[in-house]
């Protein structure tokens, strides 16, 4: 007989009817039931959406937009619930194509907002929330809308700047504690649809809640608080365009008054009406503004300012955030003489990174990423930490003045974020000490100004205090370190200091006649007696450190932070801060590192004053060793490859890998042992051990108290185990065999084991 000839028209049917045949032998999809999980679900996931709207508002790029997300994601999920047996072929495409239109949409805002990108994924997250909330047949879809939750929640804690944050986190947990024991109880089948409560008891839910806010905050306060971070992409407010408002080759500080050129009129008449200080001459400074941010700054001003925040700073180390510094000193203040000859910064199209071209310092140095949000609107002045590397701002152009001095040509708005990456120079004293005393031209021209009338008696009296130390001064480092600490002890800070002459010089006032002044005079005495001793210095104007805040990482700064210090350059080095402030570090908060463990020191504190002496010293002393041992071991990690943490990290990361190489070497040595007890046991026997390591391995394990028939008879009692007829088959013959002696059909066993073992995958 002829056999008929295979077509490709047969062909392709056999094809076609071989995949049907394959996709009806799948299991089927098992819908979830259960009311209450599906709507404590939906609770985390508007509980992230309302925590990443709360932390981005006023800190970066978000829209309203977003908590529309609230209503439609619980419609979807209704919906979904409605229609969770049916196949929905119809919403399965529509959510295919509005998928496309939310990648379309994300990759458009990349494009166009090249800054920060965090909320850019996180919204394109939200939309894709959205059109999956009407897809959630089945427990694995409602564990994919848990993630989601977790991840804008975790979005929202690396946006967020205030405690704002902290009840949504709570409440985060509150519910995700109730969703994990539902979700476990669905998994073994003991979740009745109808079933609206949790399954344990008030008392049991409140236990488990103290104990896991116990051990995080115990976690929490133990952790290292890095308020910075190693990042690439840095943030920055791309839908906010620094532009139009002020021009960049003015600086607009409206706490001044605007007199023109001919500068006549009454300082304090118009003082009053303004509510504004003058530039020259006596007067009150505005409560509100800093005096010291303007080209000219006149330190004849007296009053208080009143507390305002100013902007938070996320940064890898304190420092002195700098906006300003002036080289020519006008007897009662200071001016920026060469605030005209700016240079112009442009960035590329494609990224708001500037690239200041700027002297970076030779010697040992430290990258430093400084994040800025203000909080309120500034001045035409940019904030940075030393002279920046490079700058992630929003706008078109920047200007730079000779004296560093960043200037965008529009005010800085409440809610403006952006980055700079500084170069700062480690205060290395014996090679400052080693620094050359030869100085270029525009070094000398511009930075060793000291009117003649006072320069020779502010000399002498400058020479008259450096002969008091006891050990020679031989370089301008040792000078000028000894004259702010002679400032600091010998001088008094005065706030109620009456108003100078007009002829008045504010350095022979200080010194000779009040013997002290204000926290400002005491940076320009210093800045002037080193002028006079030949020494370049000037004055720079910027905010102290702030308030670090342990729990969220950004330095707090007010407008009260902000104050002069004395800048003194050294050549090849660059300038470094002198601090001659009574109450303030000698030397810039730059030169110390944020402590990472803040929290921990202050718990500390507290316990020192409890624990008995021995007690707090044997810890203290455990500390310190566990401490050098933990930096030997980083040092000697670090001389293989010079690169500090960084290689300890690869080392650790190797380590892992050969660990895991480990585990997998020893998981096939036990393989191999297993199989070769395997094969001394008769057939029977091995298709009952391997069915047992099978089930071991599903999660049913065989207690050693068990019988075989008593194991099976469990197996099939449990709901959530669908195999136990194929089980008890098994058993069965075993019995059969071990206590009978009867003959098996082994090949039919061997079949009905790896249908046992393909049902667990």
């Amino acid at each position: 007989m002829v056999s008929p000839i295979s077509t490709p028209n047969n062909s392709s049917q056999d094809l076609s009817s071989s995949w049907r045949q394959r996709l009806s032998a799948l299991p089927p999809s098992v819908p979830e039931d259960s009311i209450a999980l599906r709507v404590l679900v939906q609770c985390l996931v508007t509980v992230g959406i309302g925590s990443l709207s709360v932390a981005a508002s006023g800190v970066t790029d978000t829209s309203v937009w977003n908590l529309l997300a609230i209503p439609l994601s619980a419609a979807g999920a209704y919906w979904s619930w409605r229609s969770r047996r049916r196949r929905n072929i119809a919403a399965k495409f529509l959510i295919a194509v509005g998928m496309l239109l939310a990648l379309a949409f994300f990759l458009g805002r990349m494009v166009s907002i090249p800054g920060d990108t965090r909320i850019v994924l996180a919204e394109l997250l939200i939309h894709l929330q959205v059109l999956h909330s009407f897809d959630l047949p089945r427990r694995k879809d409602l564990g994919y809308s848990m993630m989601i939750g977790l991840i804008l929640v975790g979005v929202a804690a690396t946006i967020s700047q205030t405690l704002l944050f902290g009840p949504f986190l709570l409440l985060f947990l509150l519910l995700s504690l109730p969703v994990l024991v539902l979700d476990y109880r669905s998994r073994l089948g003991l979740l009745n649809w109808r079933q609206m409560s949790v399954g344990i008891s008030l008392r049991q839910f409140g236990s488990i809640i103290a104990v896991v806010v116990t051990l995080g905050l115990l976690i929490f306060i133990a952790m290292p608080r890095f308020p910075g971070y190693q990042l690439q992409t840095f943030p920055v407010s791309g839908s906010i365009d620094v532009t139009g408002e002020a021009n960049s080759r003015e600086i607009f500080n409206p706490g001044y008054v605007r007199r023109g050129n001919n500068n006549t009129g009454n300082a304090d008449e118009e003082q009053e009406g303004s509510g504004v200080s003058p530039e020259d001459g006596p007067g009150r400074i505005n409560p509100d503004f800093y005096y010291g941010f303007n080209r000219r700054i006149n330190q004849n001003l007296r009053g208080e300012l009143e507390p305002q925040v100013v902007m938070r700073v996320r940064s890898q180390r304190a420092g002195f955030w700098r906006v300003m510094a002036f080289d020519n000193y006008t007897g009662q203040g200071w001016e920026a003489s060469r605030g005209d000859e700016l240079a112009e910064l442009r960035r590329s199209p494609l990224s708001y990174r500037f690239l200041p071209i700027t002297p970076q310092p030779i010697g040992r140095n430290e990258e430093v990423v400084q994040t800025y949000t203000m909080v309120q609107d500034f001045q035409n002045l940019v904030p940075v930490l030393y002279t920046p590397h490079s700058v992630y701002f929003p706008a078109d152009e920047l200007a730079m003045d000779p004296e560093g001095a960043l200037r965008p040509s529009g005010l800085l708005p409440e809610g403006l974020t952006y980055t700079i990456v500084s170069r700062v120079p480690v205060r290395d004293i014996q090679r400052l000490n080693q620094s050359s005393t030869e100085y270029n031209g525009s070094i000398r021209q511009h930075y060793l100004q000291v009117p003649d009338d006072i320069r020779d008696r502010i000399r002498t009296e400058t020479e008259r205090w450096l002969a008091t130390s006891e050990e020679p001064l031989n370089t301008p480092y040792e000078k000028a370190t000894f004259l702010a600490q002679i400032l600091r002890d010998n001088y008094t800070l005065q706030t109620e200091l009456p108003y100078f002459e007009e002829d008045e010089d504010l350095v022979s006032a200080f010194l000779f006649k009040y013997t002290g002044g204000t926290r400002d005079q005491f940076s320009t005495v210093l800045t002037v007696m080193l002028r006079s001793i030949g020494i370049p210095a000037r004055l720079a104007t910027g905010f102290g450190t702030g308030q670090f805040n342990p729990f969220t990482g950004f330095y707090i700064v007010r407008n009260t932070d902000a104050y002069a210090l004395t800048e003194v350059y050294f050549p090849e080095h660059g300038w470094f801060y002198f601090n001659p402030i009574p109450d303030g570090l000698l030397f810039s908060p730059d030169d110390s590192g944020a402590n990472p463990f803040s929290v921990l020191r202050q718990l500390w504190r507290i316990l020192v004053g409890v624990l008995p002496a021995p007690v707090a010293q044997f810890i203290r002393r455990g500390f310190q060793v566990l401490m050098f041992v933990i930096g030997t071991v980083l040092r000697f990690l670090s001389r293989f490859s010079g690169r500090g943490l960084l290689s300890a990290l690869w080392y650790l990361v190797g380590f892992t890998g050969l660990s895991f190489l480990g585990w997998l070497m020893v998981q096939g040595w036990r393989r191999w042992q297993r199989r070769l007890k395997l094969s001394r046991l008769a057939p029977m026997e091995q298709i009952y051990q391997q069915m047992l390591w099978i089930l071991a391995q599903q999660g049913y394990g065989k207690r050693a108290s068990q019988t075989p028939l008593e194991y099976a008879a469990g197996l099939q009692q449990r709901p959530d185990f669908r195999q136990g007829s194929l089980v008890r088959q098994i058993i069965d013959r075993y019995i059969c065999w071990r206590y009978g002696g009867q003959t098996v059909d082994v090949d039919g066993l061997q079949t009905r084991l790896q249908e046992l073992r393909r049902s667990g995958r």
